[in-house]
């Protein structure tokens, strides 16, 4: 016999109709509930909150207490089972896995600088190391961005919600292509930050400060994928300088936005005095969220401490 699929608690409709019933003395018609919400009645019916009575057209609340100590025992039992598929899952893609590193080892991947000449090649390894990356990219980004790269943001949007960071170098010409600024406002959102360098740069890659990819040829045809820690250490320290010498950027301005809801809400706490943990307690988010919020507002400001981030608030809604 195939295991029952666990139910999820009643939502807000049902929960409307069950009180409703409890009101009207604890029974309704069948019509009377069906015609206030027919699909919550359904559901009610489906959990065993509401019982209907063969021998008439009459519905009857139960106790829920009953009801919630079944569902807590479906949902136990649900997350048992996916536990113990998920202690199964490394075994069952051992084969693939080992498969998958025999690949990489024919491909010479263990060489701790390698060449890569051909376009295509370069995409795939992108891809894979993209895959592995859980941490942080770095990346500069010289010159004008096509847009087919910025159209390409679900895995990106996906990496920077599972906790990744992404730092980005662009230089002043992005600030004046719509697409870019579009594409920024978006990012920024998802916590991405985006500052431009009036210097030159080389086009670079760096994935949880373990591997770099560097441009190899003038027509960014060619790749070089550095996986050396001493040469990837030394690529980072130049980010990092670059990085800490170029403008933050006010992205929803240029797009002529205004400041998203949960920014300007974290920002009018923060303007009122409120600490980084007062907020979060205030919004009921998490102070890692609270963070996050504080980080793209320095960024919206051009603020280096959160005192000047504070005063300039306060002068910008004067």
């Amino acid at each position: 016999m195939a295991e029952p699929v666990a139910e999820q608690p009643p939502g807000p409709a049902e929960k409307e109709l069950y009180l409703s019933v409890l009101r009207a003395g604890g029974r309704v018609s069948v019509r009377e509930a069906t015609e206030q919400d027919a699909a919550a009645t359904a559901r009610l019916l489906a959990l065993g909150l509401l019982v209907h009575h063969d021998e008439s057209e009459q519905l009857t609340a139960v106790n829920p207490r009953t009801v919630s100590m079944r569902l807590s025992r479906q949902l136990r039992q649900a997350g048992t089972r996916l536990f113990e598929a998920a202690e199964h899952v490394p075994t069952e893609l051992d084969v693939l896995t080992d498969a998958y590193d025999s690949a990489a080892r024919r491909e010479d991947h263990g060489r701790q600088i390698t060449h890569v000449l051909d376009v295509d090649r370069i995409r795939h390894r992108l891809l894979q190391i993209e895959a592995d990356c859980r941490e942080e990219v770095l990346a500069a980004q010289p010159g004008r961005r096509p847009v087919v790269y910025l159209e390409k943001s679900a895995r990106t949007e996906k990496a920077l919600a599972d906790g990744a960071r992404m730092d980005i170098l662009y230089q002043p010409v992005s600030k004046s292509d719509p697409a870019v600024i579009d594409y920024a406002v978006r990012a920024t959102g998802w916590g991405m930050r985006l500052r431009s360098l009036d210097e030159d740069f080389t086009r670079m890659l760096i994935f949880d400060r373990r591997v770099a990819i560097i441009s190899a040829s003038a027509d960014n045809r060619a790749a070089a994928f550095v996986e050396d820690p001493a040469v990837v250490d030394h690529l980072v320290r130049l980010f990092l300088r670059d990085w800490e010498r170029a403008e933050r950027v006010p992205w929803h301005d240029l797009a002529g936005g205004s400041v998203p809801p949960a920014l300007e809400q974290v920002g009018r706490l923060l303007v009122a005095g409120l600490t980084q943990k007062a907020i979060a307690s205030r919004l009921g988010l998490s102070e890692r969220t609270v963070a996050e919020h504080i980080a793209r507002l320095r960024e919206r400001y051009d603020a280096k401490t959160l005192f000047q981030l504070g005063w300039l608030m306060r002068e910008g809604a004067r």
